[in-house]
């Protein structure tokens, strides 16, 4: 019995193309969505540790890295943010739960993205700190709360509702086999 399956995961003919919003099935939004996330939680995470460490020579070090990830982080938010865009526009209806849900996703992650931006700015102001000061820290932990929670919304459009997600019920894949499924094959 075969034991991995790395094609059919991996290729992209046989999906439909859908502009912005990717392929069917492989949708662009959640994978871009990842980095942000995870840079603002990392550039919480070294400022406080900067903080704590502020008598140390290596605080600056921790400060600088909070500053680079959060950069980072706020251009790939720029593609995540028009791709979320694109998928509200096109796949989503009015008066539905999934919309207001994604309008919630969407107002908390704005928000995000124009407090990571002043982080950035009071950040570069500041840029030969030793830490961060108070305000940059309290910010960057807020930023890092804040995405926390505008990822639960977009989580759940994935995870709870099955937004944007190609699936087929009782498929092929579910079965015994030696065979693998690609996309578009019954």
């Amino acid at each position: 019995m075969r034991r991995f399956s790395f094609r059919p995961a991996l290729t992209l003919r046989g999906r439909k193309f859908k502009g912005p919003r990717g392929w069917a099935g492989k949708p662009l939004h959640p994978p871009l969505t990842d980095i942000p996330v995870a840079a603002y939680i990392l550039g919480a995470t070294f400022d406080v540790i900067a903080l704590v460490g502020r008598d140390n020579e290596w605080s600056r070090d921790f400060f600088r890295a909070g500053t680079f990830v959060f950069v980072g982080g706020a251009v790939v938010s720029v593609f995540a943010a028009l791709t979320g865009f694109w998928d509200w526009w096109k796949s989503s209806e009015k008066g539905t739960q999934a919309r207001r849900t994604i309008n919630a996703h969407a107002s908390a992650m704005i928000l995000v993205t124009v407090l990571a931006l002043t982080d950035i700015g009071l950040r570069l102001a500041d840029y030969d700190r030793t830490y961060p000061s108070t305000g940059i820290w309290v910010l960057s932990v807020i930023v890092a709360m804040l995405v926390s929670i505008g990822s639960v919304y977009g989580g759940a459009m994935v995870y709870e509702y099955g937004f944007n997600v190609e699936t087929a019920g009782d498929h092929p894949v579910w079965h015994q086999s030696e065979t693998d499924v690609f996309p578009g094959q019954h």
